[in-house]
């Protein structure tokens, strides 16, 4: 079963900016200047997904100067992918022994 966490990241991610922002944070550390630039968006937009995708665990703030940068975290990542492989593991091992619950 999934767990909160689990379901907190999936819905953080499945916002199309959200997952361009978390795409540029994976190849390296960028301040929300350079996120804007990247995607188009307004500051402030990019400023509110990258507060939800801090307060979530799966971005960390390095402070530069008067830039923050924001760095992608890959262990909650890691733990998600992890949690989605067992899922895919369980798909093919009930594929394999043919189960199916009876209905009523």
């Amino acid at each position: 079963m999934m767990t909160s966490v689990d379901t907190d990241a999936l819905k953080l991610l499945g916002d199309p900016l959200r997952a361009q922002i978390v795409s540029l944070l994976a190849r390296e550390a960028l301040c929300t200047c350079h996120i804007v630039e990247e995607t188009g968006a307004k500051q402030t937009n990019v400023s509110n997904h990258l507060r939800a995708l801090r307060e979530a665990g799966l971005v960390e703030t390095e402070p530069c100067g008067r830039f923050t940068y924001y760095r992608l975290r890959p262990e909650p990542l890691e733990a998600l992918s992890a949690r989605l492989g067992e899922f895919a593991q369980a798909a093919r091992d009930s594929r394999t022994c043919d189960q199916k619950r009876p209905c009523p």
